[in-house]
């Protein structure tokens, strides 16, 4: 290593996924700006993001056709400072390639977020990016499975019972050391979230302790959990 790379600034860049079409919840909108306790899902999830150690840049990755922050979805959404907006794609992964090009390129470490985790605690933020600076390719915060889980096959026939002792419930942010992630986006296909990606690389990927308020506003019960949390009922 050179004494220039040792030197070199580093920071932490989010990658806030917030282009989702939120369907299930029936809100007629994007779920990102759907309202959570008079203010979009977005705003919450990016007040915390301003808040994690290190951090140096945010992209937040919006549909097409909100890509505007003057737009009156944006009501109630602070962006952190030096905070870019770009629009989505197609795809999830589209939407992450996007972001991550954006991301200030003295971001060594970056992490993927969606703005529907929108209650996630700063502590996750902080763990996962401690996982990667301590060596790991990527890192995801998980949950213990507490339901029996079965496998099944094309006719809904049952195939096996995971031990659920193995199993977790992977939420965001993911993070990965950022050139891991980069060749991740340029060589993969056909996953769910970054860690596929990096998984297909051959990378081990960690999983530390996730949160439950780190659920993924997705339905109408789903809202109504995260304003029972506000509120601190």
């Amino acid at each position: 290593m050179t004494d220039d790379a040792r030197t070199a600034p580093r920071g932490v860049g989010v990658v806030v996924v917030a282009a989702g079409s939120g369907t299930r919840l029936g809100a007629g909108m994007p779920k990102a700006f759907v309202p959570l306790a008079g203010r979009p899902l977005l705003g919450w999830a990016l007040d915390t993001v301003a808040r994690v150690p290190g951090l140096r840049s945010v992209v937040v990755v919006a549909p097409s056709g909100l890509a505007d922050t003057g737009a009156p979805a944006w009501a109630g959404v602070t962006l952190p400072e030096g905070a870019v907006v770009v629009p989505g794609g197609a795809e999830r992964t589209d939407s992450v390639a996007a972001g991550l090009a954006a991301l200030d390129p003295a971001c060594d470490v970056v992490l993927v977020h969606d703005a529907a985790r929108c209650l996630a605690p700063v502590a996750v933020f902080v763990r996962v990016v401690d996982a990667v600076r301590a060596g790991a390719a990527g890192v995801v915060p998980g949950v213990a499975v507490v339901d029996t889980v079965k496998t099944v096959d094309a006719r809904g026939v049952v195939t096996g019972t995971p031990d659920r002792a193995t199993l977790r419930a992977v939420q965001t942010p993911q993070g990965f050391r950022r050139e891991v992630l980069e060749a991740a986006h340029a060589g993969g296909a056909g996953a769910t979230d970054d860690a596929a990606l990096v998984e297909q690389l051959g990378h081990d990927v960690l999983v530390v302790d996730g949160d439950p308020r780190s659920f993924k506003v997705t339905t109408v019960d789903d809202l109504a959990h995260a304003e029972r949390l506000l509120a601190g009922a």
